[in-house]
């Protein structure tokens, strides 16, 4: 079975609501391809090894978090871009992205799917945070030597996570923001969390969670926004009669 383009993209707008929020990129379609849509790739960056992958699995389309065309970026479609939009044209592969709008959902994003992963509960978007959504709380059931729940991080995500703070601590509220979101750290402080996770750290984060007193996770970019496009992907299986496989191409950022 198959689905028009257009029906895929209105679907995936009307779940994700990219007309909520003001993005970095434009969210949707963002490379045109086959007109008809049986085959789905999904996975977090539009690599060439995901379109690679895409090609070797004869998808129509690719589906993914982060895309192309950021704010900022030079503009021509020359070397490594070039490259990726021609292979995406000589095989008509639709090339589809959502940045924000997957780290916000309140069921398929990065944040809500993120707490889920880590075992927390009273999952909820971090109040007076603009977009509602890109911060979320949570707590443990009982309180969790910091050590206990680094070690959890690291068996979840499958990767070495960077802790800053004493391991013999107990932990018992969260804020987390998934991605390259270390710049939130002093709103998770002023939140009262005990710790604050995210993808990457920055040198001053260190020394804001120091003193600040809050401890801080860097558990990667990658390993932290797997899980939103992936649900995107599952909810896409569920309403329509196409294939659609989640790519985890592996990267240590």
């Amino acid at each position: 079975m198959a689905i028009s383009r257009h029906e895929l993209v209105c679907a995936l707008d009307t779940l994700l609501r990219p007309q909520d929020v003001q993005d970095y990129c434009p969210n949707g379609l963002q490379v045109e391809g086959a007109d008809r849509i049986r085959k789905v790739i999904t996975g977090v960056t539009a690599s060439q090894a995901l379109i690679d992958e895409a090609v070797r699995r004869e998808a129509d389309a690719i589906l993914v978090h982060h895309g192309y065309f950021w704010k900022g970026e030079d503009p021509v479609i020359t070397g490594m871009k070039g490259k990726r939009i021609r292979t995406l044209l000589a095989n008509n592969i639709n090339l589809i992205a959502y940045h924000l709008p997957v780290d916000i959902h309140a069921s398929c994003g990065n944040n809500v799917q993120l707490g889920s992963l880590m075992g927390l509960s009273n999952l909820a978007p971090a109040k007076g945070v603009k977009p509602e959504g890109i911060i979320y709380t949570g707590e443990c059931s009982e309180p969790v030597l910091a050590s206990e729940f680094k070690a959890r991080l690291e068996n979840k995500l499958g990767r070495s996570v960077l802790h800053e703070g004493d391991a013999g601590d107990r932990l018992e509220t969260f804020a987390w923001c998934t991605g390259g979101g270390q710049g939130y750290i002093e709103k998770a402080v002023a939140m009262g969390a005990d710790a604050f996770i995210t993808g990457e750290v920055s040198e001053q984060t260190i020394h804001v969670a120091r003193e600040l007193g809050i401890h801080f996770f860097a558990a990667g970019h990658h390993a932290t926004e797997r899980y939103g496009i992936k649900a995107v992907g599952e909810w896409l299986s569920s309403s329509f009669d196409i294939t659609v496989d989640f790519i985890d191409i592996d990267n240590p950022a």
